[in-house]
């Protein structure tokens, strides 16, 4: 994902967007970054930390490459350390690159891919299944669990399953609106009670999926719709 600049959160005139997306601001990212593919799944999860956290869960389906579910933020974040660590020994990053949790501020760059429509594709939700996986076509057909990655198309960045599938934690405080954000490099708040999530999961309807949407959930939460994708930065 190069540096660059885009309008972050829903226009005051989206009467369908929630508050919380709202001021919409332009931000610029400074820097270039990396952004996992597809969501860590559960044989990228069990390769690095060797545990199975969603086994035995409600709500799951097992396979290397479905999306891992019921992962904390500070799992979320355990995942990254040892990555980091692993590829560092391993002479595939240096000492200045880690692994982390996106930004929700790169998470939602990302999504866009460029574009500023409501989904990454355009602004109807007719062409979403084809896109995600979201309530129509997982929960109410009765599949009920995270799915494969990369089944979906992916936006114009080859980035896949950033609409759907699983919600994905990112690295800033919740916060109840961009009153205040900083125009380049947001980070969020210092501190809070709650983490952001982006993306929708397969839970979730089209509205939850938009790129603007946001959610939180307290860090501790392991949920069977609830992941992560990490981000690769110099």
């Amino acid at each position: 994902c190069p540096p660059g600049t885009f309008m972050m959160g829903s226009a005051d005139s989206d009467r369908n967007a929630d508050d919380d997306e709202k001021p919409q601001r332009r931000v610029r990212l400074s820097r270039g970054f990396w952004l996992g593919q597809t969501e860590v799944t559960q044989g990228q999860w069990e390769s690095v930390m060797g545990t199975t956290p969603w086994r035995g869960q409600s709500y799951v389906k097992e396979g290397k490459d479905y999306a891992a579910s019921y992962l904390s933020h500070a799992d979320a974040i355990a995942f990254c350390k040892k990555l980091t660590d692993r590829e560092r020994r391993a002479g595939r990053l240096t000492p200045r690159q880690s692994y982390r949790l996106p930004t929700e501020a790169e998470w939602e760059y990302a999504c866009r891919g460029g574009s500023n429509t409501n989904y990454s594709f355009g602004d109807e939700t007719g062409d979403l299944g084809e896109y995600a996986w979201f309530d129509e076509n997982a929960w109410n057909v009765g599949e009920r669990y995270a799915h494969q990655v990369g089944l979906k198309r992916s936006n114009d960045w080859n980035l896949h399953d950033m609409h759907g599938n699983v919600w994905e934690w990112c690295s800033d405080w919740w916060q109840d609106s961009y009153q205040g954000l900083s125009p380049n490099d947001p980070q969020g708040p210092s501190n809070g009670s709650n983490r952001v999530n982006r993306g929708g999961s397969w839970y979730d309807t089209a509205r939850g999926c938009r790129s603007a949407y946001r959610y939180r959930f307290a860090p501790d939460y392991r949920l069977s719709y609830l992941g992560f994708r990490v981000a690769l930065v110099p």
